[in-house]
């Protein structure tokens, strides 16, 4: 749901992170170095190198006296600038430049560089719905078990035959083949209580991401809710199925998986620790783990 303001003349400051998607990214940083020059007022560039330390960067960034953050960069990127400057009356830009971007295809944020960039000059302001994971903001979707397994794997597919949707598909098969035990844990959702067993729970907070795999749960998103996916437990190659009908567009609740929809959602496991992942992104984080929507937290420039 949105809350929808005017965009005023604003001074800027541009995240360009060298390394999302395809290097795409590098290449465009003389073009937005350019763009940024023209632009009224104060401003500044800040380039995301090997080995820097981007939520650093991110949060020095919100920090500053800038109205305006653009940040040119992947979903993980992205969401991590916004982990910054949510619950702030900042403003972001976003330049697209990774693999997939489903956040900015869920708002018609324009692929190519110069149509994005006309769209930060011309575009409306307005406030988004973010997800938090134990007070850590992401856009798309936050997952433990399988996922953030994957994500282990397609670093190294990755370093290996460099960044596509193909490499990306692999690194599920490869990753799905050495998942360990299901998790066995605690749900509560909006207050209610499901035990299970599951080797993926998923929670989505992409309409856009829902309905590109055809999966239900958008209209839920769409009023202000996650939608919770818990896979059915199942063995390895039973999860390797399960990944070619999610690529085929083929899954269906309660055949395949679990969907529960809430605002709040509290999962309970057995471990102290457990990998999650982030719109992309991977860490450890202790549990319980505490899923939260915050209503029109995050203010972001749209057609």
């Amino acid at each position: 749901m949105y809350h929808e303001t005017t965009q005023k003349e604003s001074s800027i400051c541009l995240i360009a992170n060298d390394k999302s998607g395809k290097g795409k990214a590098s290449e465009q940083v003389s073009q937005l170095e350019a763009w940024l020059k023209r632009q009224p007022g104060k401003t500044r560039f800040e380039r995301v190198r090997k080995g820097s330390d981007i939520q650093d960067i991110a949060q020095r960034v919100a920090a500053g006296p800038y109205d305006t953050v653009v940040v040119a960069g992947g979903d993980g990127t992205i969401s991590t600038v916004a982990g910054a400057l949510a619950g702030t009356d900042k403003v972001m830009g976003v330049i697209p430049s990774g693999t997939f971007n489903y956040f900015s295809r869920s708002l018609d944020i324009p692929d190519e560089l110069e149509d994005a960039l006309r769209l930060i000059e011309v575009g409306r302001s307005k406030a988004v719905n973010v997800g938090t994971i134990n007070d850590r903001v992401f856009l798309n979707n936050a997952s433990l078990g399988a996922y953030p397994a994957i994500l282990d794997q397609r670093e190294d597919v990755y370093r290996r035959w460099g960044r596509s949707r193909i490499a990306a598909h692999w690194s599920v098969v490869k990753a799905l083949l050495t998942v360990n035990k299901p998790l066995s844990m605690r749900v509560t959702v909006d207050g209610t209580v499901y035990r299970m067993k599951t080797p993926l729970a998923f929670a989505a907070n992409s309409a856009y991401q829902l309905e590109e795999f055809r999966l239900e749960g958008a209209d839920a998103v769409r009023n202000g809710q996650f939608a919770l996916y818990l896979a059915k437990d199942c063995g390895r190659f039973e999860m390797v199925k399960f990944a070619f009908k999610l690529a085929r567009r083929k899954l269906e609740a309660d055949r395949d998986f679990t969907l529960i929809c809430g605002e709040e959602i509290l999962i309970e496991t057995l471990q102290a620790h457990r990998l999650v992942a982030r719109d992309g992104e991977k860490e450890r984080m202790l549990s319980p783990f505490r899923l939260r929507v915050l209503h029109d937290a995050l203010n972001v420039i749209v057609p």
